[in-house]
C-alpha cells in the first residue's frame, strides 16, 4: 500500500514538473506575440465565435471560453481525482499529514485574499478580484522545484503539493459560492440528476470508463447551461469515480494516470498560452501601482509568505501539526514563495471575476509580476537552503591512476 502510493506520487510530481516547463514556456510565448505585429491575429483567434448545436439546443461561445469553461472542466475533473485519492489515501488522509498543509493553506489563502481587499477596499469596480492572489500554481511551482532536482527532499513536494491540493478545494468553493452567476433551476436540476446517475454508478463500481466519461460530459452541459460554472462539473463528476472497480481494477488512479499527460502538457499549456498574452507596450510602472495589480502582485508576494509560514509556524508552537523530516524553517518560507505563484487558477478567477477586458488586462498584469517575481525569489532562496550536490567521481587520469598505486 505504502509503495503503491509512493510510487504514484513521484509519477504526480514527475509529470507536474515537466508539465510546468511547458507551461512557462506557452506563456512566454504568448507574451511575446501579444506584443508584436501578430497581436491581432493572437486576440482575434481568440475571439472567434465557435457554435456548436444540437436542434434548438446550442452553445455558442468564443474559442477563448471554450478553452477557460471546456478544456479547464477536464483539469477540474483531474484536481477532483487528485483531491478525492489524497484525503483516502494520501497526503490528506490523517491529521498528522494533513494538520500542516491545511493550516499553512488557510494561511496562504486568507492572508493575500485581505491584502487584495486592503488595496480595493475603496474601488467596487475591482474589489471583486479578491480570491484572485489566494491561488497557487501547482504545476509552475513543480517546474520551478524541478531546475533544482534530486536535492530537493520527497517530504518538500509533498508539502507544497498538498497546500496546493487545499488550496484547490477553497478555490472550487469560492468559484461555487461567489463566482455564479445567475441559475437556470431546470438545467441545474437535470445537471444534479445525471450527477445521482454517476454517484449510483461508482457505488456499483462499475470499471469501464465510458459512463463516466459520457455522463460527465452530459452534466458539464447542463451545468454550463445553469449558470454555475460549468468547470464544477469536472470536480464533482470526479467525486462519484470509486478508487476500487468490481474487478479489483485502481480505476480512479487508472483515470487520473491516463488524463496526467494530456492536462500537463495540453490542455494548461493551451490554457496559459490563450490567458497570458498581455500587451506591455505603452505599459508604465503607474500602471502596476493601481490597486487591482498591485493587490494582486503583493497579495501573492507578501500575502502567501505570511499566511503560509506564519499559520504552519503558529500551527508547530501550538502542537497541532510537526515539520515533516529534513524539512526546517527556511525551506518552508521559500516553499511559500512557489506557493506565490498563482498563474493558472489565478488568471482563471480573474476571468470569472471581470468582464470589461482592460480589468483582465490589469489582472494579468498583476499576476504575472507577482509571480514571476515569487518564481525567482522562491528558487534562489529554496537553492541557497539546500546542501550542495555531491559531485560525482570522473574517471580517473593517467597521472591519477598512477599515485593512487
Amino acid at each position: 500500500m505504502i509503495n503503491r502510493v509512493g510510487a504514484a506520487l513521484k509519477d504526480f510530481l514527475r509529470q507536474e514538473s515537466a508539465g510546468g516547463i511547458v507551461l512557462m514556456i506557452a506563456a512566454a510565448l504568448a507574451l511575446v506575440i501579444a506584443n508584436t505585429p501578430l497581436a491581432p491575429f493572437y486576440f482575434d483567434t481568440l475571439a472567434t465565435k465557435l457554435n456548436l448545436s444540437f436542434g434548438t439546443f446550442a452553445i455558442d461561445k468564443a474559442l477563448i471560453l471554450w478553452i477557460n469553461d471546456g478544456l479547464m472542466a477536464i483539469f477540474f475533473f483531474l484536481i477532483g481525482l487528485e483531491v478525492k485519492r489524497e484525503i483516502i489515501e494520501g497526503q490528506l488522509s490523517s491529521w498528522n499529514k494533513a494538520s500542516l498543509p491545511l493550516a499553512a493553506a488557510i494561511g496562504g489563502m486568507a492572508l493575500p485574499a485581505l491584502i487584495f481587499v486592503a488595496f480595493n477596499l475603496g474601488s467596487p469596480e475591482t474589489i471583486n478580484g479578491w480570491a484572485i492572489p489566494a491561488a497557487t500554481d501547482i504545476a509552475f511551482a513543480l517546474g520551478i522545484l524541478s531546475l533544482l532536482g534530486p536535492r530537493v527532499p520527497v517530504a518538500l513536494k509533498a508539502l507544497l503539493l498538498a497546500i496546493a491540493v487545499i488550496d484547490d478545494i477553497g478555490a472550487i468553493t469560492v468559484i461555487a459560492l461567489f463566482y455564479t452567476g445567475e441559475i437556470a433551476v431546470d438545467m441545474l436540476i437535470g445537471g444534479a440528476m445525471v450527477l445521482a446517475i454517476l454517484f449510483a454508478i461508482g457505488r456499483m463500481r462499475i470499471a469501464s470508463t465510458i459512463p463516466y466519461v459520457l455522463l460527465s460530459i452530459v452534466m458539464w452541459v447542463l451545468i454550463l447551461k445553469s449558470g454555475v460554472h460549468a468547470t464544477l462539473a469536472g470536480v464533482t463528476a470526479a467525486m462519484a469515480v470509486p478508487m476500487v472497480a468490481r474487478d479489483g481494477t485502481r480505476l480512479l488512479e487508472r483515470m487520473e494516470h491516463g488524463l496526467h499527460s494530456w492536462v500537463a502538457f495540453l490542455i494548461i499549456p493551451i490554457f496559459g498560452f490563450a490567458n497570458a498574452g498581455v500587451t506591455l507596450i505603452g505599459l508604465s510602472p503607474a500602471d502596476l501601482l493601481q490597486p487591482l495589480p498591485l493587490g494582486i502582485a503583493l497579495g501573492l508576494l507578501i500575502g502567501k509568505q505570511v499566511g503560509i509560514v506564519g499559520f504552519a509556524w503558529i500551527a508547530v508552537k501550538a502542537g497541532l501539526a510537526s515539520l515533516p523530516e529534513g524539512v526546517g524553517w527556511r525551506k518552508i518560507h521559500a516553499l511559500s514563495l512557489l506557493a506565490a505563484i498563482g498563474f493558472t487558477m489565478s488568471l482563471f478567477i480573474g476571468n470569472l471575476a471581470f468582464a470589461d477586458p482592460a480589468l483582465v488586462n490589469a489582472v494579468k498584469v498583476g499576476v504575472l509580476a507577482g509571480s514571476i517575481v515569487a518564481a525567482i525569489t522562491g528558487f534562489v532562496l529554496l537553492k541557497r537552503a539546500l546542501p550542495e550536490p555531491v559531485a560525482q567521481p570522473g574517471p580517473a587520469t593517467g597521472n591519477e591512476t598512477q599515485a593512487a598505486r
